[in-house]
Formats: structure tokens, sequence, C-alpha cells
């Protein structure tokens, strides 16, 4: 086989090799990133619930303010009373009374439904913070099932990417810009083999001269149809 022909076949080998790590990792961090949504979708629960008692203590904040109003004006009203002369005047402040009691004893209701909204709220975030206690131990014993795994793919990459640089070191210049001109668009089927008399990326068939010159494997061959680099697989060739 062509020297130049043998040295496309291993690149694009090695290639396939390197794209694959993506999907491996991806693969292997799967159930971790599931548990880590987990995390942060309770997380952001709790988050909710804490913003929802913050906003309820500053309700509560400005009924008691309220009430402290209410409250001088309570006694504002008990001093004008003692010194009002006239039945209408007793009237009006005795309106002004009335409104200003049901104004505490609404403020007081508001307050005590809030104290009640605060105290679900801290139920259900001690509940969630359960959840999260667990998740948490979870994540730690996934990362530290696939941390061996990851390693080893590491390893097994760093391999793989000085193979590649050996032999890019050794092939020529011209040849391997051409390579990469294909595999820009071709991906990993930039060098395919030939099955049959048809290319094995675009599946036309050769016609009689051009799977005969890819044979011989004299020459580097491109499918005169999708402009692949073709190959045949010496198994078949035996066949």
């Amino acid at each position: 086989m062509n020297k130049y022909l043998k040295q496309l076949i291993e690149l694009s080998d090695i290639d396939k090799s390197i794209d694959g790590f993506g999907p491996r990792v991806e693969n292997i961090e799967k159930s971790l990133r599931i548990a880590l949504e987990k995390e942060a979708g309770v997380s952001s629960v709790i988050d909710t619930y804490n913003e929802e008692i913050l906003e309820a203590k500053l309700k509560k904040k400005k009924n008691e303010l309220h009430l402290a109003e209410l409250s001088e004006k309570q006694e504002e009203l008990t001093k004008k009373s003692a010194i009002v002369k006239t039945a209408k005047e007793v009237k009006a402040l005795q309106l002004e009374s009335e409104i200003a009691k049901e104004q505490c004893d609404f403020a007081n209701e508001e307050i005590e439904r809030l104290d009640n909204f605060v105290e679900s709220k801290n139920t259900l975030i001690k509940e969630e913070s359960a959840k999260l206690d667990e998740i948490s131990k979870e994540v730690a014993e996934i990362k530290k099932s696939i941390a061996g795994e990851l390693a080893d793919i590491e390893k097994e990459k760093k391999e793989v990417y000085s193979n590649k640089n050996k032999l890019i070191s050794l092939m020529d210049q011209k040849i391997l810009t051409f390579y990469e001109k294909i595999r820009k668009w071709a991906g990993n089927t930039t060098v395919v083999p030939v099955k049959k008399q048809a290319c094995y990326g675009c599946f036309m068939r050769l016609n009689d001269k051009v799977y005969s010159s890819v044979i011989k494997h004299e020459d580097i061959v491109t499918c005169p149809h999708c402009g692949r680099i073709l190959y045949k697989e010496e198994q078949e060739e035996k066949a």
C-alpha cells in the first residue's frame, strides 16, 4: 500500500479516536450532571423560600410600624376625647377610634398570618435542606466513582495526541493539508473504505477505472462523486 495512504488511514483512525473522547466523557459524566441538576433545583427552591421569608418579614415590619402609628393615634384620640364639648365632636372621635381599632385588628391578623407563613416556609426549608444534604452526598460519591475513569481517558487522550503529533511530523505537508481540507466538511469520513465497488462515504458506485486505481494502492485516490479519500481494506482484497 502507498506509504502516504497508510499514513492518511492511520491519521483518520487517530482523529476518530480523538473525536470519540468527548462523547465518552459526556456519557461517564451523565449521572453526575443529573445529580448536579437535582442539587441546583433543590438549592433554587430553598433560595425561593428564603426570598419569600424575607419579603414576609418586611411586610410584618411595615405592619408593626403601622401598629405603632395607630397606637399613637389612639392616645391622641383619648386626649382629645377629654376636652371635646359637643356631641358632634364626640361622635367624630368615636368613629375615628373605631376605624383605628379595625386597622389595629387587621394589622395584628396580618402579622399573625405572616408569622405562620414564615414558620411554614422554615419547615419546608428544613425538609429541602435534608434533601440537599442527601443529593450533595450523592454528588460527592459520583465524583469519586468517575474520577478513575476520567483519569484513564485523560491518560489515553495524551497518548493518542502524542501519536498524532509523531505521525504528523513524518507526513508530507501537502498531503496533510489536502487531508485537512477534506476533513473540514467530511469530518470522520475523510478517509473511507471501498466495499462492493462503492465509496463508503457517499455510497455511490465507482467506475472500473477508479476502482482499479484504489485496488492498486499506488496513488491516493479520491471518490469522483464526493471527493473523499478511498482505500481498499486488505481483508476484503484477500477474500
